[in-house]
Parts: structure tokens; sequence; C-alpha cells
């Protein structure tokens, strides 16, 4: 679980927080803000990529976001929305209900 205190854009955790790795990114942003940012369309504009689980080939339009061909879930912190810091959850990861 995420421990993010103050305006929801920090954490208590040099393991969590908006500028962690990999399935700790993803679980920021999908708990970021009570879950408002995750759905939320990147201000630049969707990001093209490619899935870190398939190597199919699409765009990053809301902070996260799954991989079309084998659901593989992303996410981009909003304050470095590039795709160099797109990241992936792992293969084996499913997002919370």
């Amino acid at each position: 679980m995420v421990n993010m205190s103050g305006c929801g854009c920090g954490s208590n955790s040099s393991e969590t927080g908006p500028f962690s790795k990999g399935r700790d990114l993803v679980e920021f942003v999908f708990y970021a803000h009570g879950g408002v940012v995750r759905d939320q369309k990147i201000m630049q504009g969707p990001l093209a990529t490619v899935c870190q689980g398939c190597n199919a080939s699409f765009h990053l339009e809301t902070y996260l976001g799954l991989c079309p061909d084998c659901g593989g879930v992303h996410a981009v912190a909003p304050m470095t929305p590039t795709a160099d810091n797109i990241q992936f959850a792992g293969k084996d990861y499913c997002l919370p209900r």
C-alpha cells in the first residue's frame, strides 16, 4: 500500500512516490489523489511506447494504462511524463480492485 502524506504527491518511504520504479510507481499512480490521477489524459498528449512485457507498440494516453495486446500495466508520473519514464508493473501484475 502506498503511504501518501500532505497533498498526496509525497511519500514517507524512499521506495514509493512519483520517482519510484516499476510496480511501485504503477501503484503510486493508481492511488495518487484518491485514484483521480490514473485516468487523467496525459497533458502533453499520448506517449508512444513499447510494452515492456510483450514488445507491442502502443500509446499511453492516461497516466496509467494497459497494453492492448497483453494487458501489461504501465504508468508514468504526472511530473515526468515522457516515454523514457514509463514504468512497467511486471508480467504477473494485476491492478487492485
